[in-house]
């Protein structure tokens, strides 16, 4: 029984796959969709991968698969495309991360699990979705760490709230805000969570793997989670920032006050 394994990372950011073609010599230009496919050895385009023993897809997202790819490969990868991109440093520290089977059955008969998939043939349409759909995961599985983080600052705050105390900055309050930003963004805008593959249209089978994986990945599930999480990490910063404006138009006020008072103070005083 032939088997692909798969290895899947998220990178701790948005990868410009222009950017980093042009690093390498390729004049092929990525559309937001399209992954890039490589030898990671040669670090050289791939064109047709049915003929490629190792391969490494890289998407617009921060995903990154390697297919039949050994742990010193991966490494050796990494470190070239660290003298490149800022994102592929420190790859040992990489906490989000998935591995994969696709195996060739001996029937017509069809298995997928979250772990792996048979499927009657290993055609190049199933390499793709399986690549797709794990890196989609890995990417989700940073966004929902990160805004756990970013909850657990939120809920310190409402504390404070309870007992009467903004206890926020300036600069603070913009970093939460950026943070809450960039959740609504990435979740949105470049994992494309509920977007299907192209291929998926006119390939019944491959269709049925992709809805499959979905499922079991709980694509949709985490990414309405996400939206969610987003929404009411928002919705508390509306109420925090809109305390803070009034605390800060308040204490004007009062300056404003104490200075009249003060002026008052001084007319008398010169009078006399």
């Amino acid at each position: 029984m032939e088997t692909l394994d798969f290895k899947a990372f998220a990178l701790n950011g948005e990868l410009d796959l222009n950017k980093l073609a042009a690093s390498l010599g390729i004049t092929k230009h990525y559309r937001w969709e399209e992954p890039m496919l490589l030898n990671p050895v040669t670090l050289t385009p791939v064109e047709d991968t049915e003929k490629e023993h190792l391969v490494v897809y890289l998407y617009y997202f921060g995903g990154i698969v390697f297919v039949n790819c050994s742990e010193e490969i991966i490494s050796s990868l990494f470190g070239k495309l660290a003298k490149i991109s800022d994102l592929f440093r420190n790859s040992l520290q990489l906490r989000y991360k998935d591995d994969y089977a696709l195996k060739q059955g001996e029937s017509e008969k069809t298995v997928i699990t979250n772990d792996y998939a048979v499927m009657p043939a290993l055609d190049q349409v199933f390499v793709d979705i399986v690549c797709f759909v794990i890196a989609k995961s890995v990417a989700l599985d940073q966004i929902e760490n990160r805004m756990d983080s970013v909850l657990d600052e939120v809920e310190e705050l409402i504390e404070k709230l309870r007992s009467g105390k903004l206890g926020i900055t300036d600069e603070k309050l913009a970093k939460l805000a950026s943070s809450i930003l960039t959740f609504k963004y990435a979740s949105i805008s470049y994992i494309m969570v509920l977007d299907k593959p192209e291929i998926t249209w006119d390939h019944p089978e491959a269709n049925r793997l992709y809805k499959t994986m979905a499922n079991l990945f709980e694509l949709s599930q985490r990414f309405q989670e996400i939206q969610h999480k987003s929404d009411t990490l928002k919705d508390v910063l509306d109420v925090v920032t809109g305390l803070s404006h009034a605390q800060r138009s308040t204490r004007l006020e009062w300056i404003i006050i104490i200075l009249i008072f003060v002026e008052i103070l001084m007319s008398l005083f010169w009078k006399h």
